[in-house]
């Protein structure tokens, strides 16, 4: 018998490629969904076509975390090694080429919000609810949360999210950063499908080295990471045909015509 696709994919329009968990009722991140993110994520990284993608949860829930009952029969000794293979995939969407944005429906719990951590943006239906709540369950973030979320969030909060392991909302999570942006309720994939497009119709060597320059400088001091901006821009931009088109289409008044070269 064959096992249905956990995780599947849809080729649209402009380079936007759509991935979708489908792991009912929750969509919870077992081994099986994440060996299926990861072969998607190792088929998209071979796709030139591709400029944008989005990450979204099948039926009423992105992501409810880890699945415990798996977890209950889990080895402990192989333990480490299964986060391992999930920081891996997760530090693969993170410095995946182009910009990955999350469609949050419903809940984003623990490595369902990991999951959303790794990608570059998140837009979420206003009844979605987030949050790190593991320690309720007597584990810890492991799939990079106590690294990405302080990053995103600030440490102080951060350590608020993870000490409590209580819930937010999507409004409350707007506020503190952890989203870009709220939309009402079942309107989510529809607005980073709006996103995705308008990045997607962008420079794509544009894009994917600003992307880079962000990632890489971050961590460095501003001295430093101004000048692997300056790297970048030399490397990717400068000898790429989407400048002097760019450059040529704002003369004429019209849409340029980007082929990513």
């Amino acid at each position: 018998m064959v096992e249905p696709e956990r995780v599947t994919r849809k080729s649209e329009e402009d380079g936007v490629e759509l991935l979708v968990l489908r792991n009912p009722p929750v969509n919870a991140l077992s081994t099986g969904v994440l060996a299926d993110l990861a072969r998607q994520f190792g088929e998209l990284e071979n796709d030139a076509r591709a400029r944008a993608v989005i990450l979204t949860g099948d039926g009423q829930y992105f992501s409810a975390g880890a699945d415990l009952k798996e977890m209950a029969t889990l080895d402990l000794a192989k333990a480490p090694e299964v986060v391992r293979e999930g920081h891996a995939l997760f530090r693969r969407i993170a410095e995946f080429r182009t910009p990955v944005l999350a469609a949050i429906n419903g809940l984003a719990l623990g490595g369902g919000l990991e999951l959303a951590l790794a990608c570059d943006l998140r837009i979420a239906g206003e009844s979605a609810k987030l949050g790190a709540p593991e320690v309720n369950y007597g584990l810890m973030p492991a799939y990079g949360g106590t690294q990405r979320l302080p990053r995103t969030v600030g440490v102080p909060k951060a350590k608020e999210l993870i000490f409590t392991g209580a819930m937010i909302s999507a409004a409350e999570a707007l506020r503190i950063g952890l989203v870009n942006r709220t939309v009402p309720a079942g309107q989510e994939l529809r607005a980073a499908r709006d996103m995705a497009h308008t990045i997607a119709q962008r420079a794509p060597r544009a894009v994917q080295a600003a992307k880079r320059a962000i990632r890489e400088g971050i961590e460095r001091s501003l001295a430093d990471g101004i000048e692997r901006e300056t790297e970048l821009f030399a490397s990717e931009v400068l000898p790429s045909q989407d400048l002097p088109e760019g450059i040529l289409a704002f003369a004429q008044h019209r849409p340029p015509k980007f082929t990513g070269a």
